[in-house]
């Protein structure tokens, strides 16, 4: 195995996985090590690595060719494509042992930041070193750095749920939110919700959005009203909208009076809609510029980070006032028309009205069938007074269209394909 002697396996979180032909597998989830009844550290037997689909598979160690910070390399064979599921007597290096509170030989105490395996001589790669910071009681100063012999720490064996969030948030900080959502599914239910707890209000929100709805109930009834309440608000006023749904009436009622009353407002508009309709799947805050806007002004709002493509790509044009419900509906403009038009002349001149917006009565299946004939990312929904009241996107159609445990993995792994595939780049 062409790699070094010794890595830390936090290093490893995220980085790309390859077959020998260089083609992309996946992604280093974590490592998987098999505890021993001896005094000997743990044996490292594998990677965990996420495919497409969310898929998350096992790769033994003797299949690895080849380890550094950029890359790992698959050599030739049959890849098992099962969903990876933990034995008994393994644990997962970075969701079990980062954070964990331990204590080192002097009887200082400090918490795990990273583990190393190392390779033998006999090719038998185990957990050997630990990372541990001192745990100093002060807020402005970080305990020092200490890279002990595994068998020289105190609490790595056995359960410990005295466990902070920091070297785990560490990890996970720069996966997308679908990712991190999908890292969250295989945490147990505890560590999850404390996990999500430790997050930012706009980063949980966006966690959140990508998690089946059951996940979703359980992290925000693990909350405070007045957290959950603050993460509600920097939700998507939809996904607010769709999250409370699962919620008793009640406890809607309870969050939405906690809610400021401006961001509470669309989303009780939105509960107000009967379910499969573009009332109930629609946003309520698309691009909305009057016709008076230039093309150069309407390009400036749709490059804000914060959009998300299908809402940023076309600007809906209406009188004001431009919050919804809006003023008369004018039409709207696809980004790709404004690309192509002076950036001084007015909305009003290029605006496209040929097309008749939805109402919010309208079904699921009628706004799918319209968006295909069109060929839209997104579609107007106006009131029978012509106001925009909001827009369907793409991908609130596709959300609202699969099935209702599509984003949970456990149904996704048992609706997959063939359990194994060759990685070498033969048919055989």
């Amino acid at each position: 195995m062409s790699t070094p002697n010794r890595v830390y396996l936090a290093r490893l979180a995220g980085v790309a996985v390859f077959d020998p032909n260089g083609d992309q597998v996946g992604r280093v989830r974590d490592a998987v090590a098999r505890m021993r009844t001896t005094q000997r550290p743990p044996e490292v037997v594998g990677l965990v690595a996420e495919m497409p689909m969310r898929r998350r598979i096992f790769l033994s160690i003797n299949r690895i060719i080849s380890i550094d910070p950029d890359a790992v390399v698959l050599g030739s064979g049959t890849l098992n494509l099962r969903r990876f599921e933990k034995r008994p007597n393994e644990v997962l290096v970075l969701q079990e042992l980062l954070d964990r509170r331990v204590q080192l030989e002097s009887g200082q105490a400090g918490s795990v930041v990273d583990v190393a395996m190392e390779c033998g001589r006999t090719g038998e790669w185990s957990l050997t070193r630990v990372a541990v910071r001192e745990q100093t009681g002060r807020l402005t100063r970080r305990g020092h750095l200490h890279q002990v012999e595994w068998d020289r720490v105190r609490g790595l064996g056995g359960i410990d749920g005295n466990r902070g969030t920091a070297n785990l948030l560490a990890v996970l900080e720069d996966m997308r939110p679908a990712d991190l959502a999908n890292a969250l599914q295989d945490l147990p239910d505890a560590r999850r919700n404390e996990v999500a707890a430790a997050l930012d209000d706009e980063r949980l929100a966006d966690v959140l959005s990508e998690l089946p709805e059951r996940d979703q109930v359980e992290i925000l009834a693990a909350l405070d009203r007045e957290r959950a309440a603050d993460v509600l608000e920097e939700m998507d006023p939809d996904d607010a909208a769709d999250l409370l749904n699962e919620l008793p009436p009640p406890e809607q009622d309870v969050l939405l009076d906690l809610m400021e009353p401006d961001e509470a407002s669309p989303v009780r508009q939105l509960l107000r809609y009967a379910s499969g309709t573009a009332g109930s799947v629609m946003t309520s805050e698309p691009v909305i510029l009057p016709p008076d806007a230039t093309v150069a002004e309407a390009l400036a709002r749709i490059r804000q980070p914060q959009l998300s493509p299908a809402v940023a790509a076309q600007v809906f044009v209406a009188r004001t006032p431009l919050t919804t419900p809006t003023g008369r509906y004018l039409g709207m403009v696809h980004f790709q028309r404004l690309l192509r038009e002076p950036p001084a002349d007015l909305l009003g001149g290029v605006v496209v009205n040929d097309i008749d917006p939805l109402r919010p009565t309208t079904p699921l299946p009628e706004i799918t069938r319209r968006m295909a004939t069109y060929d839209l990312v997104a579609m107007p929904v106006v009131d029978r007074n012509n106001r925009l009241v909001g827009a369907v996107t793409v991908d609130d159609v596709l959300d609202h269209s699969l099935p209702r445990d599509w984003r949970d993995r456990d149904a996704v792994s048992a609706a997959s394909g063939p359990d194994e595939e060759t990685v070498d780049g033969t048919d055989g």
